[in-house]
């Protein structure tokens, strides 16, 4: 297995897939239906903010992050409505705000990781998340968070045995029903720069 930064372009619609496959839980009744969230996903994908884990030209696993120059997954209202039309795109966005998340000063966000089905269990999650590492501390980053949902616990151990730390939760009321999560932790690992 190695791992690599960004991802080619005939890669895009795997990495939707992938993405749609770990997030469609909280993501599916806001850009329902299927076929439509993942032309919306492909197209506010930015490779520049993945690595990738690959083996014999195959993905097997990405992780997405965020620094104030942008995030693996953007778009906004103008990349919405030319897929829902301009009220459901309406709308989609305003719901889309609520799972916006601000960076700290010197903090590299994770913008989800995510394992194709095949190569879970396989330590593609944790190369992954040491090379998010590794690409903060290259950077001048001084942290990496992520929040994970309660839902979640799998992940939360995880990032646990990685070194993040809890530091903090968001509640998710009143919108919990529709994102299909009560509670978010925000996890921090402090790295040396």
């Amino acid at each position: 297995m190695q791992i690599v930064h960004g991802f080619d372009e005939g890669q895009r619609d795997h990495v939707s897939r992938l993405f749609w496959g770990a997030f469609s839980g909280k993501l599916r009744p806001i850009l329902r239906p299927e076929d439509r969230a993942l032309r919306f996903i492909s197209s506010v994908l930015h490779p520049r903010f993945a690595m990738c884990a690959v083996e014999d030209g195959k993905l097997l696993g990405v992780a997405g992050f965020k620094t104030p120059e942008g995030g693996l997954v953007g778009g906004g209202l103008s990349d919405l409505t030319p897929i829902y039309g301009w009220f459901g795109g309406l709308w989609r966005g305003l719901l889309l705000d609520q799972l916006e998340r601000d960076l700290s000063d010197g903090q590299l966000l994770m913008d989800g990781i995510f394992v194709d089905e095949a190569a879970r269990g396989k330590g593609v999650g944790t190369a992954l998340l040491e090379a998010v590492t590794d690409h903060a501390r290259d950077h001048g980053f001084c942290e990496v968070r992520l929040d994970v949902i309660d839902s979640n616990p799998r992940a939360r151990a995880l990032y646990e045995r990685q070194g993040f730390v809890a530091r903090g939760e968001v509640d998710a009321w009143p919108l919990h029903r529709v994102f299909g999560f009560r509670k978010a932790a925000t996890m921090v690992r402090q790295i040396g720069v």
